[in-house]
């Protein structure tokens, strides 16, 4: 039975302060730690004091950073590689998050040149796939979807796919309020899933962990993790406050 996972992606918000409140509450907060994996993916600058924060609060709970650089060192300005990370105890990283794709330019090249990065040194590696609005509505989502995937994974042996989770977001439902039906994000989630059955065989494709983000919240996570394909959610503005992002995870 593959194990769930609930994931915080703060993106650009929180000061430290807010983000250390919010881990501390991790204290008194208990969940099925058998059953659920929790990870939060806070701004660059906050991982290190957060991943010694957590250590005393709940060594349970996972940090992840929110992108990496595909390469290992250079004039980069601004930029974050693997090995720094690794440096500082962080074995997680999100990759092609609708947002690095649309403000950012990382293509599905890029993409896939994080993902083999990642992987080349040890991350794990949570790996974002999804549609605009007008793919959808033309009814071409699941042709873009699987061919981003299939751009991703290009050239990842089979061996590492048991490190990598995939996500998909519809992009038109991130951060609008609108969520995918439980019904077409599940259709999605086992399309993905066949994809991953023809490529690298069916115990793979059985032990991949498929989430769904794009406007989850508490009043609709249960419904969502109801489907036999729907692993568990990368969060975005309902894991900003404790009690919303908490809710989600005891679904």
């Amino acid at each position: 039975m593959r194990r769930s996972l609930i994931a915080a992606n703060w993106k650009m918000n929180l000061t430290f302060d807010d983000a250390l409140s919010f881990v501390s509450s991790f204290k008194e907060f208990k969940f099925d730690t058998k059953k659920i994996d929790v990870l939060i993916a806070p701004p660059f600058p906050y991982l290190s004091d957060l991943g010694k924060a957590l250590k005393k609060i709940n060594k349970k709970i996972i940090l992840s950073a929110q992108n990496i650089h595909f390469e290992s060192s250079g004039a980069y300005t601004g930029e974050v590689s693997a090995e720094m990370l690794k440096s500082i105890g962080i074995n997680w990283t999100i990759i092609g998050h609708s947002e690095r794709r649309q403000y950012f330019g990382d293509t599905d090249i890029i993409v896939n040149k994080k993902v083999k990065k990642a992987l080349e040194n040890g991350l794990n590696v949570i790996l974002c796939v999804g549609e605009q609005l007008p793919e959808r509505e033309a009814g071409i989502e699941k042709e873009l979807v699987i061919s981003q995937l299939g751009m991703a994974l290009y050239g990842v042996e089979s061996d590492n796919i048991s490190r990598i989770v995939i996500a998909y977001e519809p992009v038109w439902a991130i951060g609008t309020g609108k969520t995918a039906r439980s019904s077409d994000a599940e259709e999605m989630h086992r399309s993905i899933r066949e994809y991953i059955r023809s490529k690298y065989g069916r115990k793979i494709a059985n032990n991949v962990r498929i989430i769904y983000g794009g406007s989850v919240k508490p009043d609709n996570i249960s419904d969502l993790m109801s489907m036999p394909n729907i692993d568990g959610a990368l969060v975005g503005g309902a894991s900003l406050k404790f009690e919303s992002f908490a809710k989600i995870i005891s679904y």
